[in-house]
Formats: structure tokens, C-alpha cells, sequence
């Protein structure tokens, strides 16, 4: 185990796979809260909140294949695969019961993790995940692939910011927007996000893999999410057995847009205080 307050290793899977994590907190012993990034995401979208959930948490934070510091390997991308290293990671690192915290794509693998090792995930927190997707939202993720094939990962998070960050985040952060496009740029590799996008068009769809769930689950949505419908979202909840709050004036990344709420609800939700949060926040 690792006993350090934050410390930063690489996991070598099976297949041979070099994958980037980092723990915060382990020095306690405290539940764990593992954080799976979305799409164009690395483990640095979640480090504020990890730290802020310390001490009442410990949290590890990894890339998932092809993600930031983790290679992609020589397997063909499958979200088996997904499940199947994120399984090693927490043996290898002798962890009970986790709650999982994911975004979109991180969200789905959360989902599928909790059907497959029920047992091992004692709380879900699904954001930015939902079914009967508009069919803007479909072209828009269709439109990624042809994007970043003809202009590389520049073109692609132009092309993306409008649709993974709210109409009031862009506007409040105006005079920072092409920092943070950049930033996006440099922790992404163009052949690793290639695959990942392929890989996508390949997964089970969500609608498929509901169930009632075995643990207690929030689905959370923004109201300004074009990818993510408010009545699909809170569908996933119900077919789940869990709750779905939407977040006003949020678009896709909620943790980044509004994040001493999410921090507020989250801690709530994990410490098994969320029974008085309101429908709409």
C-alpha cells in the first residue's frame, strides 16, 4: 500500500500497459473515492476536489488507457478493457469497497463496473451520462472523429469547447479560454484520442446495460448540457434505483463549472447525507 499524502506511480497491467495514478490521503484510513476521467480528460480535472474531500476521504485518481500520462497499449480499446484494468488497479492496490465518481465517458465505465463487481463499488456517482441522446449531441460526437483526422487535437478542442463547457463558464472565463484550450492540448496525444473516439462507436449503448442497482447512486446533469438531456439523464436514475439532481446554468464538465457545488453534493451524497438535497440546484 501505498502511505504517502499524495503520491504519483505507474501500474503496469497484464498486457503490459504502463497506466498513470495518483493517490491523495492514503495515509489515512478512510473510505476511497476513485475518480475516472471523460473524454479529453486526465487525472488533473479532478485533483481540486480530491484534495478538498481529504480527510474524510482517500482518492485515486488515474489515466485510463490512451488518457494523459498512461500508454495506450497494444489492445484494441474495449470498455471490457476499461473494466478490466480499472479491476487491476484496485487489487493492486488492496482496496475494498470504493465509491467511483465519473464524467461522460468516465460515467459509462462507472456504470458498467458497478453491474460487473457490484460487491466492490459501495457508492456511484454517474455525472454528465444519460440515454436518448438529441440527435445534435450525436453528430456533434461523430463530427470529433472527421475533426480530429483532418486537423489534429487543435482543431478538435476548438471544435469541442462549446459543447463540453456551459454558456456561463465560457463567458466568465473569456479572457482564459484559449489558456485553457491549450492546456487541453498538451495533455492529450492525437493517435491515443483516435482510438478512443473509435473505441466509443463500439460499446454497448447505455439504454442496454440498465439495471436496479445494488448501490446507492446519484446521476447528476447541467441544464446547459447539448450533449446530455435532462430527461435522459434522470431516466438513467430511475432504471437505476438512484436519484438524478440537474444543475442549473451547468453544461458537461460540472465539476469544473461549478465546483463548490459539486464538491458540496458529492461529500454529501458519498457521507450518506443527501436526503434533503433539492430536485434542482
Amino acid at each position: 500500500m501505498l502511505s504517502a499524502d499524495n503520491q504519483m506511480a505507474y501500474f503496469r497491467t497484464q498486457d503490459g500497459c504502463s497506466l498513470y495514478y495518483e493517490t491523495i490521503g492514503f495515509e489515512l484510513t478512510r473510505p476511497v473515492v476513485v475518480f475516472l476521467n471523460g473524454t479529453l480528460q486526465t487525472t488533473m480535472y479532478w485533483k481540486v476536489i480530491a484534495a478538498s474531500l481529504k480527510p474524510r476521504f482517500r482518492s485515486l485518481l488515474y489515466d485510463a488507457r490512451g488518457q494523459g500520462e498512461s500508454e495506450l497499449g497494444n489492445l484494441p480499446l474495449t470498455l471490457d478493457l476499461h473494466m478490466d484494468d480499472l479491476w487491476a488497479l484496485m487489487r493492486h492496490l488492496v482496496l475494498g469497497p470504493v465509491c467511483l465518481v465519473g464524467l461522460s465517458h468516465g460515467a459509462l465505465l462507472g456504470y458498467a463496473m458497478a453491474r460487473r463487481k457490484p460487491k466492490a463499488i459501495s457508492r456511484l456517482v454517474l455525472c454528465s451520462i444519460g440515454i436518448r441522446a438529441p440527435m445534435r449531441a450525436r453528430l456533434i460526437v461523430r463530427a470529433w472523429s472527421t475533426i480530429l483526422q483532418a486537423g489534429g487535437i487543435e482543431a478538435l478542442v476548438s471544435a469541442a469547447l462549446p459543447h463540453v463547457f456551459g454558456e456561463a463558464f465560457l463567458m466568465n472565463n473569456r479572457k482564459t479560454i484559449d489558456r485553457i484550450a491549450k492546456t487541453i492540448v498538451r495533455r492529450n496525444r492525437e493517435a491515443s484520442l483516435s482510438a478512443h473516439l473509435s473505441a466509443m462507436g463500439t460499446y454497448p449503448r447505455l439504454r442496454s446495460m440498465l439495471q436496479l442497482l445494488e448501490m446507492p447512486t446519484l446521476v447528476m446533469s447541467g441544464a446547459d448540457d447539448p450533449l446530455v438531456s435532462a430527461g435522459g439523464a434522470a431516466a438513467v436514475a430511475e432504471k437505476s434505483g438512484g436519484r438524478h439532481l440537474l444543475v442549473k446554468g451547468a453544461g458537461h464538465s460540472l465539476a469544473a463549472e461549478a465546483p463548490e457545488l459539486f464538491l458540496d453534493t458529492v461529500s454529501r451524497f458519498l457521507s450518506d447525507r443527501w436526503t434533503d438535497m433539492p430536485e434542482g440546484i
